[in-house]
């Protein structure tokens, strides 16, 4: 990964720490699309430390202030609010062009691996095709499994959502996954209609909806902020849902968004394949961030014993 393999351009490229060292850092981590607020934090929190710590020890530090920066000890809200017996009910929202629709499939896959009974709401009546698209995946990537409940084109998105949940309560369905259009979030009447929906479920089960997914382009830098920050004023989002993680060095926003807003990671998307969105795990996810550098300081530590014992002999 790029952020690994500059961290460790950068520690063989200087011997010591100063004001040069921690303004390439910040460039680094500015990469990752971290954000600015946390870069500087993690960068001031080093600095204190500079000057008792050696480049190599820096760089565990390092990893330290990252997994501070998730908050690592309290993640245990990462998991989805999913609990048997009940009629779960997700909501996913999102802008358009950030895998919303397929990730929602996605995950009715995955409930559908752990045998639970699925409705997909398709509430995303004004985009053209997007049923389409979800009875598309139901049939060539689901079997078929997935109940999906429908409206007419243009239909009031709510009267769709309320006809779909009241089906589910009377056929017992562990899991509703309700699709809504991909709003821009500076169109006020659209992030109107969406709160309209929201206070529909509310009103259907007073502890939904149970998941409020936001989903993400991982690759979209510092835009992700601004629609975390719109879409939670008005739905309450519960998660995010981060696409495209499949190679990119540009993962940093799920620790810039985490710091800033305190919405966890949930699920990350890492391929197209209808199983390629998995549980977020935030130890991997960091250690993806880290493995290179890290590595390489197991090795050198690994070398040295041996040169040691060399000496011995």
């Amino acid at each position: 990964m790029t952020f690994s393999k500059d961290i460790q351009k950068l520690s063989k490229k200087y011997q010591e720490t100063d004001e040069e060292f921690f303004e390439e850092l910040e460039e680094i981590l500015i990469r990752t699309d971290m954000g600015m607020e946390l870069v500087l934090k993690i960068s001031h929190n080093l600095q204190k430390k500079a000057k008792k710590l050696s480049i190599s020890e820096l760089k565990e530090a390092l990893v330290e202030e990252l997994y501070n920066a998730y908050d690592i000890r309290h993640h245990g809200n990462s998991e989805l609010n999913f609990k048997p017996g009940r009629t779960n009910i997700f909501m996913l929202v999102g802008v358009n062009g950030t895998g919303k629709t397929t990730s929602l499939a996605k995950i009715a896959n995955y409930y559908l691996e752990n045998d639970a009974k699925v409705m997909i709401i398709a509430a995303d009546t004004f985009r053209a095709g997007a049923v389409e698209q979800l009875e598309e995946w139901n049939r060539n990537r689901l079997d078929n499994q997935v109940t999906i409940v429908k409206g007419k084109s243009k239909q009031d998105p709510s009267s769709v959502i309320f006809d779909g949940l009241q089906k589910a309560k009377e056929d017992n369905f562990d899991i509703v996954l309700i699709d809504t259009a991909g709003r821009l979030q500076n169109k006020v009447n659209l992030m109107a209609e969406l709160k309209k929906m929201y206070d529909v479920v509310h009103k259907f089960d007073k502890s939904g909806p149970h998941e409020v997914l936001l989903t993400i382009d991982a690759t979209t830098g510092q835009n992700g902020i601004s629609q975390a920050n719109e879409f939670k004023d008005i739905t309450d989002v519960s998660g995010l849902i981060l696409t495209k993680m499949d190679g990119t060095s540009k993962g940093g926003i799920a620790l810039a968004i985490k710091d800033k807003m305190q919405i966890p990671v949930k699920m990350v998307g890492i391929g197209e394949n209808v199983d390629d969105l998995i549980p977020f795990d935030v130890e991997d996810y960091l250690y993806g961030l880290v493995e290179g550098f890290m590595e390489e300081e197991v090795h050198n530590k690994e070398t040295k014993v041996v040169d040691k014992n060399d000496a011995k002999g």
